[in-house]
């Protein structure tokens, strides 16, 4: 027997003993060592088990601790990939309060950090020196330079400290940005968005006074004909995973963006979403990464790779005159984040906590992308079609026919799977036709086939029902 067929048996006997109850929620397992002697297979054949199990959302490890079940793992069928048929006709018999799987976009998996990091990078923020000073209001120095060295790292450029500065979310980033321009024209200034695209940044550039532009998405991006033909002062592209439909944008693309943008004067507000989670594919450099003009202002956060509610974002600015208005907004908003936050993510920077962090969720996004992949293959439901699998921690359903995303959205909600209706996110409404985006980041794999189950059989249902 080969490796990989050892460590598939290590995985089948632990899901049989989840599912038919021997093991519950919490319960630890032998440690590696003691059950790779009882099986006679070698440890490291029962780590490469357990690291699956972890990623397929049946246990959950921790450095230096015993693996336990995660709850909600057991009561489903134990099915591989290649064993599960098409989704039941009917929506599961479980009622919505046993159910009850939020599929919702934007919730990441909080909990996969190792709690000894967690610890240690809150146990720095607790133990940093008190000050009698306000806070720095482009951010702390220590994030920002940890900030400079992950960008390196990941994303291809090394903008100077200086360029670097602290957000309240990609939100209140969006609103600096068009707060500055703003400032810097005289005037409300025009901005271009990708339609369908992230409704909360909309709303933050009005707020700030910006009027917006709705420019189509295609499959490389943001469409630079449709774009070009517009007017605009800056145009917000996500190039790395366009959020919700998910396409890349390619260097050629991106290299066209830039050059159009410099020609006409144009600012590139570059949303990094999702830059950190690519699951097929190479990897493809920051707009920010190809700009040898300064006209890209780079955004990215840890709503995505840690937890939304810490509230942090960064703004990379270009050298000049744009650069020079979004530090003076920034200055003249003040601090925004509070500084013990900015301790505990400098210090998980600092210490390769973040990348291994990264490295853990990269594997459990990979496996339950693969698992909506492989159910969604042949449901049997004609034109049915799975998007933005390339990267990031949701998928895009859309369907041909009469079934609009907001009924689809209802039916599924009734049976207690919450997700969101494609239309929400268009400033023209029907342009992206009828879906739904499903969120993965933060279910289980029973949890996902569950909520899958009832997904397809609320597209089912409402295809039939009568006009």
């Amino acid at each position: 027997m080969d490796q990989s067929s050892k460590v598939a048996a290590v995985v089948a006997r632990v899901r049989a003993l989840v599912h038919d109850g021997t093991l519950g929620a919490g319960d630890p397992l032998p440690s590696t060592r003691s059950l790779a002697a009882e099986l006679g297979v070698a440890r490291g054949t029962v780590v490469a088990a357990y690291e699956q199990l972890d990623g397929e959302g049946y246990l959950r490890t921790r450095q230096g601790a015993a693996a336990r079940v995660v709850a909600g793992a057991g009561g489903a069928p134990g099915v591989s990939r290649g064993q599960r048929g098409p989704a039941p006709d009917v929506a599961p018999a479980e009622a919505p309060e046993r159910l009850g799987v939020d599929c919702r976009p934007g919730i990441p998996a909080v909990a996969a950090i190792s709690d000894r990091d967690w610890r240690a990078a809150w146990r720095a923020a607790a133990d940093a020196p008190l000050r009698n000073a306000l806070s720095e209001p482009a951010g702390l120095p220590a994030l920002r330079e940890q900030l400079v060295v992950q960008l390196g790292l990941a994303r291809g450029f090394s903008p100077s400290v200086s360029q670097v500065l602290v957000a309240a979310g990609t939100s209140e980033a969006l609103s600096l940005v068009a707060e500055a321009l703003g400032t810097l024209l005289g005037r409300a200034p025009r901005i271009a968005v990708e339609d369908p695209g992230y409704r909360s940044g909309h709303r933050a550039l009005t707020s700030a006074g910006a009027d917006l532009v709705a420019v189509p998405v295609g499959p490389d991006g943001v469409d630079l004909a449709a774009l070009a033909a517009e007017d605009v002062d800056a145009v917000v592209v996500s190039p790395t995973h366009q959020y919700p439909l998910g396409s890349v944008m390619p260097v050629g693309h991106r290299r066209a963006l830039l050059a159009h943008a410099s020609a006409v004067g144009m600012v590139v507000v570059e949303d990094d979403y999702d830059s950190e989670f690519r699951h097929r594919g190479s990897p493809v450099p920051a707009l920010a990464a190809l700009d040898a003009d300064g006209v890209v202002v780079h955004l990215g956060g840890f709503s995505k790779t840690l937890d939304p509610r810490l509230r942090c974002a960064y703004v990379v600015v270009p050298a000049g005159p744009v650069g020079e208005a979004v530090r003076s907004a920034r200055t003249a908003r003040g601090a925004v984040v509070a500084e013990p936050v900015q301790v505990a993510l400098a210090h998980l920077l600092r210490t390769g906590a973040f990348r291994r962090h990264l490295g853990r969720v990269r594997r459990d996004y990979t496996h339950r992308r693969e698992r909506i992949a492989v159910r969604l293959a042949d449901t049997g439901i004609p034109g049915l079609e799975a998007r933005a699998l390339t990267g990031g921690l949701h998928a895009v359903l859309t369907w041909p026919g009469t079934p609009t995303g907001a009924a689809v959205v209802a039916r599924a909600a009734a049976d207690g799977v919450l997700l969101a209706d494609l239309a929400d996110y268009e400033l023209e409404r029907g342009r992206s036709g009828n879906g739904a985006v499903l969120g993965y980041g933060a279910v289980t794999l029973p949890e996902l086939d569950r909520a899958l189950d009832v997904v397809l059989a609320a597209v089912r249902a409402e295809s039939s029902a009568p006009g």
